[in-house]
């Protein structure tokens, strides 16, 4: 895709003032750090807030009486149990019970909405107006995503009333002299908030988080390094059509109705898998040494017999050392000595649990 194909978000002059160095992702130009770099980006968000414009993101509003049981012809998650304002991480799975991806979805009242991956936002919404006989809105909002242990401070200070808001639940507030959603949700392990606003308010919200000395932009390679340390699955990467929900190590998002009673794409393999073993599992690995583990990067066993794949790898600037994600045959357990072989030579590495920095949510 050339550079005049790429579309912009509705922030992109600010990041553009704010000295962002942008790249293609997912047929958008967009910010991969600004001034600070990725580094600093990174711990900054661990440590206060960081603000990450993610309006790339696809939100859909579905309306009409049986959205909830035709939404769970789609996916393994238990959407029927979610109240007013509760939210779900869940997957559209294929007939083979492979992942086409993986989406947040909240019920709103008299409606719900579903954020999907930038990605696979046509093919998403396509899939949605086939299967599913309701209302179909593709919202055109902004996404805007305050993340770190100052978030709940800074976004009270401005909307009264969001720090009663408890992990995955959400609610419309006013900000920036319009009615916003506002989620606490996100995708870096920290606490923190999305918040879904019309084009015409989105900017002055931003400058608004921004004027707040605990809040900086930041881009995505930190939203990036944040998501490996928290052990969140990148589509594409961690996630594909041949994975499934057990492979993946996402068995929790599951409900247990839906174990019993199936009727999702995939379920007969899915189960299968959940009552028997999945071939293979994604794991974390912690590489000695320093030199990071790319997507790619294979991995073999300490006999050199090659066992998988890195998915997703790189330096975690929390931890201080190389980290990575990949899939592994079996089902080792942590603590299992494996090696990644880097530009041809194996490199010692464990098996790992995750997350690899203890995720920060509030609950309750």
């Amino acid at each position: 895709m050339s550079e005049s194909d790429l579309k912009t978000t509705i922030l992109d002059p600010l990041h553009r003032s704010l000295g962002a160095r942008m790249i293609p992702f997912a047929g958008y130009d967009m910010p991969v750090h600004y001034q600070a770099g990725v580094m600093a980006e990174h711990r900054h968000t661990r440590t206060r807030a960081g603000l990450f414009d993610v309006s790339h993101m696809g939100q859909v509003r579905l309306a009409g009486p049986t959205v909830a049981t035709d939404l769970e012809m789609l996916v393994p998650g238990d959407i029927k149990a979610l109240t007013p304002g509760a939210m779900r991480y869940t997957l559209l799975t294929s007939a083979t019970g492979g992942i086409f991806d993986d989406l947040i979805v909240t019920n709103a009242g008299d409606h719900f909405i579903v954020v999907v991956n930038a990605t696979r936002k046509t093919d998403d919404i396509g899939h949605l107006r086939i299967h599913l006989d309701c209302s179909i809105e593709v919202l055109d909002h902004a996404l805007l995503a305050l993340q770190g242990p100052a978030a709940e401070a800074v976004l009270e200070s401005l909307v009264p009333g969001v720090a009663e808001l408890g992990f995955m639940r959400a609610g419309s507030f006013e900000i920036a002299g319009t009615v916003c959603m506002v989620s606490r949700s996100g995708y870096t392990g920290e606490d923190g908030f999305e918040i879904s606003i019309t084009p015409d308010r989105a900017q002055d919200l931003a400058e608004m988080l921004l004027a707040h000395d605990d809040v900086a932009p930041i881009g995505l390679g930190a939203r990036d390094s944040l998501r490996l340390e928290a052990g969140l699955c990148l589509y594409g990467q961690d996630l594909t059509p041949d994975t499934t929900p057990v492979e993946a190590a996402l068995a929790w998002t599951i409900g247990k109705r839906r174990r019993i009673e199936g009727g999702f794409p995939g379920a007969e393999r899915v189960l299968s898998q959940l009552a028997e073993g999945a071939p293979r599992r994604r794991v974390g690995l912690r590489p000695d040494g320093r030199a990071p583990a790319r997507a790619g990067t294979e991995i073999t066993d300490t006999e050199g017999v090659s066992i998988g794949v890195v998915t997703s790898g790189g330096y975690g600037p929390s931890i201080g050392a190389p980290i990575a994600m990949g899939y592994v045959t079996g089902d080792p357990a942590a603590g299992t000595a494996v090696n990644v072989v880097v530009r041809g030579k194996p490199l010692p590495a464990t098996i790992a649990a995750m997350p690899f920095v203890k995720a920060n949510y509030k609950r309750g």
